[in-house]
């Protein structure tokens, strides 16, 4: 009889009340995958918010990790998306089952951008990625960010700040993105670039993972190498010109009109307001640095 598993405390947090089902069958789905794809574990469970990634080895001997995750409209076209976009540039799908979102995908080094210790030298290796990928015409299954962002708007408008100041950015920021729906792209984006989605490799530096597919503008993605390696920012004692030149080193690289990135990010930085419900510090300064 398979051995239940223990399940990991952040997977339990972050789909408890959405996915109860998937956690209640997470280990019958583990033992199901590795004896249909004939692998064997060969390590330690990793694991983020979203997914559960086993080690595992091929019956031909090659390493590979196992991704098991619920299925829902941020999982549902990974594979397709990690197949459009170049193989030099993204991790390789080697099984998937799209009824679940199970995907068997190549073992990369376990060493991501956040290891590089010149956080420009990182945002520069960030920043050439984007633009191999945001080149890519999405496929016409992708979900787009039109309907994303008029989501965010109808969000937007049932939230009432205690601020003013804050009140009045968040007004600006929906009527900002209103304006961009009509002309809101059609480029394969990733939604959640970041340097922990970035590993090393040996057939490639640097291969992107875990994206979370976007039929849209290629100026909402810089938000993420924003919002990420905070605390280098700050090591370089004076915060607002950092995220400045992290801000125009990524326009710089991957050409994107400065003027959608900011209004873009402004767009970032309202869905994150909706999420939490308010301005937290780092969204406030980002805001303030660029001027959003």
């Amino acid at each position: 009889m398979p051995s239940v598993i223990v399940i990991p405390a952040q997977l339990i947090k972050s789909h408890q009340d959405e996915s109860p089902e998937w956690l209640a069958s997470l280990s019958t789905q583990l033992h199901e995958y590795l004896a249909r794809w004939e692998l064997t574990r060969s390590g330690d469970f990793l694991n983020g918010a979203a997914s559960l990634i086993v080690p595992v080895v091929r019956r031909d001997g090659t390493a590979a990790m196992l991704k098991l995750q619920p299925r829902n409209e941020e999982s549902e076209a990974e594979a397709l998306a990690l197949r459009t976009w170049s193989p030099d540039d993204v991790v390789r799908v080697l099984e998937d089952d799209p009824a679940t979102s199970t995907l068997l995908l190549e073992r990369l080094h376990d060493r991501t951008l956040n290891a590089v210790p010149d956080h420009v030298e990182a945002t520069r290796i960030l920043a050439v990625l984007m633009a191999r990928l945001n080149v890519v015409p999405a496929p016409p299954s992708v979900r787009r960010l039109a309907d994303i962002a008029t989501e965010m708007i109808e969000e937007a408008a049932d939230l009432k700040l205690a601020d003013p100041a804050e009140q009045r950015l968040v007004n600006r920021y929906a009527d900002q993105v209103r304006e961009l729906i009509p002309d809101s792209g059609d480029r394969l984006l990733h939604w959640d670039l970041h340097y922990g989605n970035v590993l090393a490799s040996d057939r490639q530096p640097w291969l992107v993972i875990d994206p979370k597919p976007l039929a849209g503008d290629p100026a909402f993605e810089l938000f993420q190498a924003l919002h990420n390696r905070w605390d280098d920012l700050v090591a370089t004692g004076n915060l607002d010109q950092a995220i400045r030149d992290r801000f125009d080193l990524m326009v710089d690289i991957t050409g994107i009109d400065r003027s959608r990135a900011l209004a873009w990010t402004g767009g970032r930085v309202l869905q994150n307001v909706v999420w939490e419900e308010g301005f937290n510090p780092v969204l406030k300064t980002i805001a303030m640095a660029l001027r959003l």
